[in-house]
């Protein structure tokens, strides 16, 4: 599946059996910002909890991804099987859907999409929705995981990446707290950036809650920068990073790869 649908595809394609709508919503973002829609869902889509069920409880660090065979095994909680099509959204246009579609691809499942313009483009066709029901019972699917570890860099590939610069770390965050002026949302943490990296703001890529043009992305990911070398995303927690690793991968062939500890992890390390 290409990495982005239209509502108006989905809505086309609902009579398909093995398309699989996943609600990847979250209650806000860190900044503050909630949905309008807190409440609602397209109609006959599963909620993705991308913080309890879909997250390593027994990390130190924000949103680090399960170990393979926990996401297998709440995936089938969720009725998903091998063959589904998914096709996943979040209630803020894009936000959280694009880091459940990475979190797919490194489990070894290419049949993911995201909707560009989330549940607000979807409402504002008009298209069925229905209240939240976060109990639903499904039939347990077949979904199997096979983890692509080299989609996944550490603490230690970060480092070592620092000396050989074989891939370019992109970093999602606001210009101020990559640059150091602007204090980080955890107030723990010190703002400032990975030695080497770049910056590319998630905002930067969207436009009215949906990603903006290729040829517009292609100004953004110029390929002189970034050459052939492999991309690694990164941001506060691993969450927007995979906004931008989205949008690179609508016109960038290269390699790409998140941090999953992000600056979490990297600023409490190395301090």
């Amino acid at each position: 599946m290409k990495p982005l649908v239209t509502s108006q595809w989905l809505h086309t394609n609902l009579s398909d059996a093995d398309i699989f709508i996943l609600d990847a919503s979250l209650t806000g973002t860190i900044a503050g910002e909630v949905s309008e829609f807190q409440n609602k869902c397209i109609a006959g889509a599963r909620f993705f909890d991308l913080k309890n069920n879909f997250s390593d409880a027994n990390s130190p660090y924000p949103n680090m991804l399960p170990r393979p065979e926990d996401f297998q095994k709440e995936c089938r909680k969720l009725g998903i099987n091998s063959s589904s099509k998914l096709v996943i959204y979040d209630n803020l246009g894009v936000y959280s859907s694009p880091r459940v579609w990475w979190m797919f691809k490194v489990m070894g499942h290419d049949n993911v999409t995201v909707l560009d313009g989330g549940l607000p483009d979807w409402i504002s066709n008009g298209y069925p929705t229905e209240e939240i029901h976060l109990n639903k019972k499904s039939r347990l699917g077949n979904f199997k995981a096979n983890f692509k570890k080299e989609m996944v860099f550490d603490f230690d590939k970060i480092s070592a990446n620092i000396q050989d610069q074989n891939a370019i770390v992109i970093d999602a965050r606001s210009e101020g707290r990559f640059n150091g002026t602007a204090p980080e949302p955890r107030p723990e943490l010190k703002s400032g950036h990975i030695q080497n990296s770049l910056n590319i703001p998630y905002e930067k890529v969207l436009e009215n809650g949906k990603f903006k043009s290729v040829s517009e992305l292609e100004a953004i990911f110029n390929s002189e920068t970034y050459s052939d070398k492999a991309l690694v995303f990164s941001c506060g927690s691993g969450l927007t990073a995979c906004i931008i690793l989205l949008a690179s991968e609508l016109v960038l062939p290269n390699k790409k790869a998140v941090y999953d500890g992000s600056w979490t992890e990297w600023t409490q390390k190395i301090s």
